[in-house]
This record gives C-alpha cells, sequence and structure tokens, in this order.
C-alpha cells in the first residue's frame, strides 16, 4: 500500500508536467491538426494516464526517483541475530560468522500516512463510482421509457443516414419525452434517443444534421472512449489538471463530430448546420449521462463549436499528410514519458537468465518451511540455473549487509584502504557488541558485520563516488537516495537474488576490470571455510525495522578446483534472518552435493 501511493502520487504529479506539455504542444500544432487528429491526441493522454496500473518495464530511473519520497532521516537501535529460529539447523551452533549483528532501523515518518492516504483516495474513487452507478440507473430508466421511432419521415431520413455513412448495422432509433438532448449510448447495444419534442417539430435538414453527428459518434466507438473517460475521471478524482483535461477532450469530441458533419456537406451548408446547433442549444441542456455521447452541452462550449464551424475549410490531403505528421510528432514526444510512469514494481523487479531454473526448483520447498523465501543456484560451467520461487527471486529488496562485498571493493579500488592497509580504529563510542568495540581490518569487520567500519568508508568515499560505482556493476535499482550510512539498510538500494548471483558471478571473475588484487582481497575476507580444494565464501544479511527481523540473506559462492557455483537465499517476513537463510543455504548445498562441512 505504502509502495503503491508513493508511485502514484509520484506518477500524478508527472502528469500535471505531461499535461502542460500537452496543452503547449497542442496550442503549438492547433493550425496543423485537423479536428478528428486533435480529438484523437487526447487517447494517448489517457494511455499515459493507465500506465502507473500497468506491468511496467525495467526503467530504473523512475524507481530511483520514488525513493526520494521516502523518509531517510533514520535512528537506529543494535541487535545480534542468533541463529535459534524454528528451522535452524546444526551448522549454525557451530558458525561464528552466523553471529551476523545488524542495526534495527526505526522509521520516524509512520506508514499510517500512507494508509490514511490510501483510505482518502479510495473514498473518492468509491464516491465517484456511486455517482457513475447513479447516472447508469437513471439513463436505464431513460431507455425503458422510450419507444421505438414511428415518425415515417423520419424513419426513412434515418434510412438514408445511415447509408450515406456506409453503416450496414440497424442502429435503432428511440423517442423519448423526458429527454432534452440527443445521445448516442450503449456499446454493444448501442441506439440513438432523440427528444420528443424533435421529432414533433419535424425540420428535415435539422433532423438529417443531428442524425448524422449521432451516427459519427458510433462510427468512431465514441461511447466506448466515453467509458474510458468515465473510469479515468473516477481514478483521477482529485486531480485538477486531469479533469480539465477529460473536459476538454469532451468539447474535441464534439467538434471532431462536427467537423466530419461538415466534410460531407458542401459550403453553403455550413451556416445551416451551425444555426441548427444555435436553435437546438436554445431548447437543450447538459444532459446528466456521462456514459453518452450527444449534442447537449452548454452554451459556452456551443459558443466554441460554432466559431469552429465558421472557420472549418476542408482538409486537402497535403494538410491530412501534415496533421498526421504532427500527430505523430507529439505522440513520440509524449511517449518520452512512459519510463517515467511505469509500474515502480517493475523497477523492483529483475530479469531472470535466459535459460530460466532447472526442474529440480520445486523440491527445495521443504528447507522453508515457516519462510517465505527464495533460493538461486547458478553453475558458470554447466550454465545451469536452479531457482526457487522465481516471483521472489526476481523481486528487489534491500540487500543489507551483503553490499558489504562490494563496498569494500569500492574503497579498494578508491584507494580508501588498500590490501596491506586496512586497519580502522575503533569511533570514539560504545557498541552494544564486544565485536564492534575494537579496532578493525577489512576480514574482522567483514566476519562480525561491523557497520561502523564500512560508514567509515562510505563516508571516505562520498556520495558521487559510490553512485558510479552502482552504475558501472549495475548493482540493483542503483539507488543511493537514502542517509549515506544506511542507504543498503532498508532504505533506497535494492537488489534481487537473481542479481546477487550475477553480480557474485562478475565479481569471480572480475568482469569489471578491477585491480585483481582487490577481487582476492575481498575474496579472502568473504572466505568462511576452506578445506579438501573446496572453499565456501559468503556474505550475511539481516533487515531490521523497529526491531522486526524483515529481511534475511546469505549469497556467496562454493569454489572446487577451480570451478565455482553461486548462490543467494533470501528469507522476508516475520524472524527472517540472515543466520536463519545461511543454514537453509548450507543444508541445500549439502544436500545437492554441492559443499559440505561438519566444521560449520
Amino acid at each position: 500500500m505504502e509502495r503503491f501511493m508513493i508511485h502514484f502520487l509520484f506518477c500524478s504529479l508527472l502528469l500535471c508536467g505531461i499535461i502542460g506539455i500537452f496543452f503547449f504542444l497542442r496550442t503549438v500544432f492547433k493550425t496543423l491538426l485537423v479536428g478528428r487528429m486533435r480529438y484523437h491526441l487526447w487517447l494517448v493522454l489517457l494511455i499515459l494516464s493507465a500506465i502507473p496500473f500497468l506491468p511496467g518495464l525495467p526503467f530504473k530511473f523512475s524507481g530511483n526517483i520514488l525513493w526520494s519520497f521516502l523518509p531517510s532521516n533514520h535512528s537506529f537501535s543494535f541487535h545480534a541475530v542468533s541463529g535459534t529460529g524454528q528451522n535452524m539447523q546444526p551448522y549454525v551452533a557451530a558458525a561464528g560468522w552466523m553471529n551476523d549483528f545488524t542495526e534495527s532501523v526505526t522509521q520516524r515518518t509512520p506508514s499510517s500516512l500512507w494508509g490514511f492516504l490510501f483510505a482518502v483516495w479510495i473514498a473518492g474513487v468509491l464516491f465517484m463510482g456511486i455517482f457513475l452507478i447513479r447516472s447508469a440507473l437513471r439513463l436505464h430508466a431513460l431507455k425503458n421509457a422510450s419507444l421505438p421511432l414511428q415518425h415515417e419521415k423520419a424513419k426513412a431520413l434515418y434510412q438514408s443516414c445511415l447509408e450515406e455513412l456506409h453503416i450496414r448495422r440497424k442502429i435503432p432509433v428511440y423517442s423519448n419525452a423526458f429527454l432534452k438532448s440527443p445521445v448516442m449510448a450503449g456499446v454493444i447495444r448501442p441506439g440513438i434517443y432523440l427528444p420528443i419534442h424533435l421529432i414533433s417539430d419535424y425540420q428535415e435538414k435539422d433532423l438529417r444534421y443531428i442524425l448524422l453527428h449521432e451516427l459519427f459518434h458510433y462510427r468512431h466507438r465514441d461511447s466506448l472512449i466515453g467509458h474510458l473517460m468515465n473510469l479515468a475521471g473516477m481514478v483521477y478524482w482529485f486531480h485538477p489538471l486531469m479533469r480539465l483535461s477529460l473536459h476538454t477532450m469532451r468539447e474535441d469530441r464534439e467538434i471532431a463530430c462536427d467537423a466530419s458533419v461538415l466534410s460531407l456537406l458542401d459550403e453553403a451548408s455550413y451556416t445551416d448546420y451551425g444555426q441548427t446547433l444555435i436553435r437546438f442549444a436554445r431548447k437543450t441542456s447538459l444532459h446528466p449521462f456521462p456514459f453518452t455521447a450527444g449534442l447537449g452541452e452548454n452554451k459556452k462550449q456551443i459558443r466554441k463549436r460554432i466559431l469552429c464551424i465558421a472557420s472549418y475549410q476542408k482538409p486537402t490531403p497535403f494538410r491530412r499528410f501534415k496533421s498526421g505528421c504532427a500527430f505523430f510528432l507529439i505522440c513520440l514526444l509524449l511517449s518520452a514519458s512512459v519510463p517515467f510512469l511505469s509500474s515502480d514494481a517493475a523497477a523492483e523487479n529483475a530479469a531472470l537468465p535466459e535459460n530460466g531454473a532447472s526442474g529440480t526448483s520445486s523440491s527445495l520447498s521443504t528447507y522453508f518451511q515457516g519462510y517465505e523465501g527464495c533460493f538461486v543456484l547458478y553453475d558458470m560451467e554447466a550454465d545451469d540455473w536452479t531457482i526457487y520461487n522465481e516471483s521472489l527471486a526476481r523481486s528487489r529488496v534491500s540487500p543489507d549487509s551483503t553490499y558489504k562485498i562490494f563496498d569494500a571493493l569500492f574503497a579498494l579500488e578508491e584507494g580508501v584502504i588498500t590490501p596491506e592497509h586496512n586497519f580502522l580504529p575503533q569511533p570514539d563510542e560504545s557498541y552494544p557488541f564486544e565485536e564492534w568495540n575494537q579496532d578493525q581490518t577489512l576480514q574482522s569487520a567483514m566476519t562480525s558485520s561491523v557497520n561502523w567500519y564500512f560508514q567509515n568508508l562510505d563516508h571516505q568515499m562520498g556520495a558521487s563516488v559510490l553512485r558510479s560505482y552502482l552504475h558501472q556493476i549495475g548493482y540493483g535499482n542503483e539507488s543511493l537516495q537514502g542517509d549515506l550510512s544506511s542507504y543498503w539498510m532498508e532504505s533506497s538500494l535494492k537488489i534481487s537474488p537473481v542479481e546477487q548471483v550475477q553480480l557474485l558471478a562478475s565479481f569471480y571473475y572480475n568482469d569489471w576490470n578491477f585491480d585483481p588484487s582487490h577481487i582476492e582481497t575481498v575474496k579472502d575476507a568473504i572466505c568462511l571455510s576452506s578445506s579438501s580444494g573446496t572453499a565456501l565464501y559468503g556474505k550475511t544479511g539481516t533487515g531490521q525495522i523497529n526491531g522486526q527481523n524483515i529481511n534475511g540473506w546469505f549469497v556467496g559462492f562454493v569454489e572446487s578446483s577451480g570451478h565455482p557455483v553461486f548462490f543467494a537465499s533470501n528469507l522476508r517476513g516475520k524472524d527472517a534472518a540472515g543466520s536463519a537463510a545461511a543454514s537453509i543455504t548450507l543444508s541445500i548445498l549439502s544436500d545437492l552435493g554441492i559443499y559440505s562441512d561438519e566444521s560449520l
């Protein structure tokens, strides 16, 4: 809910700018766009307004900007996460590196704010929905009170209009004593509803113009588009510019239909058509049916249409060509906004490898009893993937302490520390863990997951340097919007288990052309066990919010005779911890015959 509201409000703000650009382009190209093209441009805006609710595309920019809306000022408390969960395996008790010390993030901005905003938005949507339902019921009652057209001359005129527009479908025409404006209603079963006074005061020329106008609404599927407009108005009920856009779109719809009718008439009949509208304006009022398309408008809108009729000129083929080019150019310019409106859920998902997962993934579910989790295994030599819980494996979450693998590599590349000199003295501050209350080397800081050590490295490198490295290696969403001391702890930086494995493979083979000695230094720091030609490398990570474990990682690789197998396990939800993820991972690796060392 929180992420949805942040994304939705962010997209709503972006729509303000997009609508402003839209109106500007529409004004610039006004003389080039013919009536129908000008109306169809609004369909592009309708599509853009729907994009935030559609499955998105993997654009990283929008996902990063969203994090600027989240609170970045956190307070922290310290907790040692022990391996005493209900699903712990015997490995944990003997593995000191699984004492995954972590900081608990306390969010100062209450999440209830987003719940309140969501409730307000839903209440508005429901209110608008009730209004539409009420209008639909009134329209249904009006239809029931209508009678099939009986006037013989009017029926013959209507038939000639159908033939003139080459419409083969028999669209019924009804008369109604309570209707003041003619309307076209219905998508599946369309019908034209005429006020009875229009029939009783039968004027062939006036009725012909009105019937042609309504039939053009049918021909261009304006009733269907009207439903989409109503839906957009319901969803964006709070958005003044969207409401203005929908109002203008309805005006352009009628102007486009006027232009279609005028295209059938000779120039001498333009005045007659305009006079029909003027005479009709005296008898009509704005109809209260948002599901319909028709002549009913207020006098200001009628005046605008009269001016368009007075200045109408039949478009030449060359003008139609220019109009099409202008339409295409505006669509192209507006399409540039799609990445910013695409769903941030997509920005939080990683692409799966092309060859997918092996068929053994489903059997891993027994290891995750009591947890919501996933497991990813990649044997590069065999080019074989094993993925359990694909949707979770693609989903990005905070890396927590697993990020320290790459943070150390960045610091080595920048010369903040070196393979020979990576000692940092303990800050003048007391920590609740004995392991943290001492001077540290890279090896000891990685083993005990000493946050202050890596925070010190980050502050020496600075945000711009870190951001460039995140982009260079393609680390998850590459977002560094949070506080510099906590961006990797349940904050802006996100990565998926699939991406963790891919990055570990790139790290192992040094695809980034970093100093080879720096790669080896980090490998030594994350080496957990080595015996009989087989070594286990890895790092745990635990995420806590308000003292509650919500995220547990164990990532790394097993190297046997130069043959690496990369893995990543992730647990989410209550009691998720790095120690639990490590226990599950070691059990899977042991049962798969990849790694087993009772010394752990």
